[in-house]
């Protein structure tokens, strides 16, 4: 019997917006586990609060039992956000279970198409069989919105790749197991950075990569809109060349800008591509295997 397709979430300050993305994949998991800190700290020591209102909008929208709220103690005053971070992953796997896809996604990612990433997955089943032998790590790209404007939203033009799931979690950085990678196509909107003023800054100050953002990251962001946007350049948080430049999608409306991306496929990646990409990796660690 095939493994379960197992989706956890971390869920912090930024709860509301589970809302827009477990509808994505509630459908096509077998099971969502909800992962929250116990005394509301986040990976920083700083505080939340969760409105009750959220647990009855999960109870409600959970039509099918297939939610697990996980509470735990995350925040260890000794550890970097980072370590907090995969410390919270790796306690999520345990819960969800290795022997399943163990699929992590955020409360600001949204997938397009879960469904076909599901199918995608399935594909590599016989690596669920000892996992722990032949770890593998299954990629999705981000689109990633930057920022909301009066008319739309602001996101980078060059679709950028993101691990979403795995055979063994034995997590090294955020959700990255440093093991082979395989490239699927498939489409995420990340709405990592568009947010408010206020809670960008929260989110700068609390989240793992707290102490790498670059200095003129927010300055940058704080002045371009949809009409300078293109008289700017280099918009990574951490290295910003690697965002050289924005587009633009003149919709503030999720569904909508789903529907644009599936219908113009303008933000695929070309198949020769994940082609390339993917025979690379293999290559790479059928290499490191003989090594061994």
């Amino acid at each position: 019997m095939a493994g379960k397709i197992q989706v956890g979430y971390l869920v912090s300050y930024d709860y509301e917006l589970l809302k827009t993305s477990l509808p994505t994949v509630y459908k096509d998991a077998d099971a969502v586990f909800v992962a929250i800190d116990k005394n509301r700290n986040t990976w920083n020591g700083g505080s939340f609060t969760i409105d009750d209102s959220f647990f009855d909008w999960i109870k409600d929208f959970d039509v099918d039992k297939k939610v697990v709220i996980y509470e735990d103690d995350f925040y260890v005053p000794t550890l970097t956000t980072m370590e907090c971070e995969v410390r919270e992953r790796k306690m999520l796997a345990e819960k969800m279970g290795i022997g399943n896809w163990i699929v992590q996604v955020d409360c600001d990612e949204y997938f397009v198409d879960f469904k076909k990433f599901v199918s995608d997955l399935r594909r590599y089943d016989s690596y669920l069989i000892n996992p722990e032998k032949h770890p593998i790590q299954i990629c999705a790209f981000w689109v990633m919105l930057y920022k909301y404007t009066d008319q739309g939203i602001l996101y980078v033009d060059k679709p950028l790749k993101a691990i979403f799931a795995t055979n063994y979690p034995n997590y090294k950085s955020g959700r990255r197991i440093k093991e082979r990678q395989i490239y699927t196509n498939n489409i995420v909107l990340h709405e990592s950075l568009s947010r408010t003023e206020a809670d960008l800054r929260f989110k700068l100050d609390n989240w793992g990569h707290n102490v790498d953002v670059d200095k003129g990251f927010l300055d940058k962001w704080l002045v371009v809109n949809e009409n300078n946007y293109k008289e700017y350049k280099d918009f990574y948080y951490l290295q910003p060349k690697r965002w050289k430049k924005l587009g633009f999608f003149s919709t503030k409306s999720i569904p909508q800008i789903k529907e644009i991306i599936e219908k113009e496929k303008r933000l695929n990646v070309p198949k020769f591509n994940l082609y390339f990409k993917n025979f690379g990796q293999w290559l790479k660690y059928s290499l490191k295997k003989k090594k061994a």
